[in-house]
Order: C-alpha cells, then structure tokens, then sequence
C-alpha cells in the first residue's frame, strides 16, 4: 500500500493547472482586446492613453 503515499506527481499537476490558468486568462484577454491588436479597426491605444492623460491631468 505505498502507492497510496507516492506524493510524487502532485507537483507537476498542480504546475500544469497553474500554466493552464494562465493561458486561458491570456487568451480570454486577446479576445477582449483583439480589436487593439487588429490593423485595420480605426483603434489606437497610443492615443486613448494620452486622451486618458490629459483629461485626468486637467482633474
């Protein structure tokens, strides 16, 4: 009954439930912000950062 004990693979499940997380928040991102990373969407991150800026400066 020593194979009820045998802790040794614990590790690497719990690793690959770790990277499997991440990888789903990453592509859930892509999927919110896929239109930031589309050429041709008339949307430009640069220039909602600086509107963001300015009008928090003005504040």
């Amino acid at each position: 009954m020593s194979f009820l004990k045998d802790e040794g693979g614990q590790g690497a499940a719990e690793y690959i439930l770790l990277f499997g997380g991440v990888i789903v928040i990453a592509i859930a991102a892509l999927l919110i912000y896929r239109a930031y990373f589309s050429g041709n969407s008339g949307l430009n991150a640069a220039q909602d950062v600086n509107n963001i800026r300015t009008t928090s400066a003005l504040q």
